[in-house]
């Protein structure tokens, strides 16, 4: 999630849980250990453009490797923040807080890699979006309120909040998903499993999206007290045999694609404008659109040892962002 969600749970733990006449201070090292972990975005390269894709989330926010990331931080902290205190007090609050990272992120749509080295695979709960002001500054009211009260029933509220909050997005994702059932029993898509995903900053509006007979079907669904659908449509689920014929196997674009598809759980498809673009068709700026946010794009001229390119599609206007607010409000897209 964004760095303010991590950094006020990575407070509110250690607030909760440790006694302490300092205890300002251990919440500031429980926030700053919230948001260590995403300092692998800056294990990147030039030359390599998904290799960002490889290690954000991954073993930093492992939890076999909370124990060190939190000890790494406690001991930056100890001569810093945490002057005075002992090592191991300070060493519990970064711990606390450094725990909560993987465990929140692994609740949004990205995928985490919560149990690496053992395995590969990206844990997403799909419960919340990346951003979501309601679940985020009630939390950040409790922290700043309980620290000025020095009371820890506020944080404790605060944090009781944000476990309510995150049991109905689990709550309303079943929901989402048993919409999308009933959308593909009703196009007599039998057997498929139906992906959800919450819209930014709202448990109402998801995303829903599954695969049948090498397609890729798209709707948006709003989930309040009653049940509103808006069509999306279809495309054609990406095949390499079919839509990369051209491109030899034992070359470097052949290795990033599978490295794309291992990222994407394989939800590929060719973007509609551009061939050569392959996009990730979990993602999308409207909940019931086709283009996807995000993609690798291939070059037929380039070398065996040359990478795809990254590409970003997030253009964004007024019309789009119209439509976006009615079908939160459960009115006509138009």
């Amino acid at each position: 999630m964004d760095p303010l969600s991590q950094a006020v749970l990575g407070a509110v733990v250690p607030q909760v849980a440790m006694r302490h006449r300092n205890l300002a201070r251990l919440t500031l090292i429980g926030a700053l250990a919230g948001m260590a972990p995403d300092l692998d975005v800056l294990i990147r390269s030039t030359s390599d453009p998904l290799l960002f894709l490889e290690y954000h989330r991954q073993f930093t926010h492992s939890l076999l490797f909370v124990p060190i990331g939190s000890l790494l931080c406690a001991l930056v902290f100890w001569k810093t923040i945490g002057r005075g205190l002992n090592l191991w007090t300070v060493w519990m609050a970064a711990f606390l807080g450094y725990m909560t990272h993987g465990l929140l992120d692994a609740c949004t749509t990205y995928g985490t890699l919560l149990f690496w080295p053992f395995s590969d695979a990206r844990i997403a709960w799909n419960n919340i979006a990346v951003i979501d002001p309601l679940f985020t500054l009630p939390l950040l009211v409790g922290v700043l309120w309980g620290l000025a009260r020095q009371s820890v029933w506020i944080p404790r509220l605060a944090l009781c909040w944000a476990l309510l909050y995150l049991t109905a997005g689990s709550l309303q994702h079943d929901r989402a998903v048993a919409i999308g059932e009933n959308l593909a029993q009703g196009r007599g898509h039998a057997g498929v499993s139906v992906s959800a995903k919450p819209t930014l900053g709202n448990l109402v509006l998801w995303k829903v999206i599954y695969r049948h007979q090498g397609r890729f079907w798209v709707d948006a669904v709003r989930v309040g007290s009653d049940v509103q659908v808006y069509p999306g449509g279809s495309v054609a689920a990406f095949d390499p045999e079919v839509h990369l014929t051209w491109l030899p196997q034992d070359v470097q674009q052949r290795r990033d694609l599978a490295r794309f598809r291992w990222f994407s759980n394989d939800y590929l498809a060719v973007d509609l404008q551009d061939p050569l673009l392959i996009v990730d068709m979990r993602y999308s700026l409207m909940p019931n659109e086709i283009k996807g946010l995000w993609g690798i794009k291939f070059d037929p001229r380039a070398g065996p040892d040359q990478h795809v390119s990254y590409e970003v599609q997030r253009s964004v206007d007024s019309g789009r962002a119209k439509k976006l607010w009615s079908m939160l409000r459960g009115q006509p897209a138009g």
